[in-house]
């Protein structure tokens, strides 16, 4: 039992040496300044809304807050993590009715949302060559409030609702030999040829060369889609924007 246990943890240690280079953790978080743009109709009482009518955004321009957190691990069968965490708000003028009940014009609408991403993943590529491919499978909680504001002849309505999106993610990433600088992209969607959504991002940052914990800097444009179209409802929004903020990599 003791060669046993002896053996186990020499195999242990010798994997952890070997391996050092593959543990890593990395976080961030800054401001997304996410401008809204698009509409939601329905004809029918279901939905976040049980709207019968239509929301238009204002296209109001918001500064939101993001954060993401990577776990890297040399254990092959097991996927890596990364979750991520980002709030978006909009604001526009809603008609026709909610929950059963006629809106006399329009009544100003503001919505809430926070978007939770699980992902797990595996790298296909990583470093090789300054090269970093990541393959997931991402769970999207979406968290949202939607305030209906009273106007005359209409008592306003309020409403919670948390969804989960399954989403496909890939992400690359290229360091540039002796710089410190890395680019990066990742993308998060799905697809059934009429109904889309999609979450893109595309950096550049900069990582300073510290001997334990590095600091680092990032800059980048994020683009959010929902799109669908299903006879009974049609959605056509749009959240985009330049983000910037702080890293740290152990």
């Amino acid at each position: 039992m003791k060669k046993i246990l002896s053996t186990l943890a020499l195999a242990a240690a010798m994997t952890t040496v070997v391996s050092a280079d593959m543990m890593r953790i990395e976080m961030g978080g800054g401001v997304w300044k996410e401008t809204p743009s698009g509409y939601a109709k329905r004809t029918d009482s279901g939905g976040v809304l049980h709207l019968n009518g239509t929301y238009t955004s204002r296209e109001k321009e918001s500064s939101e807050a993001y954060a993401w957190l990577l776990i890297k691990h040399p254990i092959f069968i097991i996927p890596n993590i990364r979750l991520e965490y980002v709030s978006i708000s909009d604001e526009g003028l809603t008609s026709g009715s909610v929950n059963g009940i006629n809106i006399p014009g329009s009544a100003p609408t503001t919505m809430d949302i926070k978007e939770y991403d699980i992902i797990p993943y595996y790298n296909l590529l990583d470093n090789t060559f300054w090269t970093t491919i990541d393959l997931g499978l991402d769970a999207k909680v979406i968290e949202s409030d939607v305030v209906v504001s009273p106007v005359t002849g209409f008592s306003g309505y309020t409403t919670t609702d948390t969804t989960v999106i399954p989403l496909v993610y890939v992400r690359g990433r290229i360091e540039i030999p002796s710089t410190g600088l890395g680019l990066e992209a990742d993308v998060k969607a799905i697809t059934d040829g009429t109904d889309t959504m999609y979450d893109v991002r595309a950096k550049i940052d900069y990582t300073f060369d510290f001997d334990v914990i590095q600091p680092g800097i990032e800059v980048g444009y994020r683009t959010q889609k929902v799109k669908i179209d299903d006879g009974s409802t049609q959605v056509d929004l749009d959240y985009s924007g330049v983000y910037a903020g702080l890293m740290l990599r152990f």
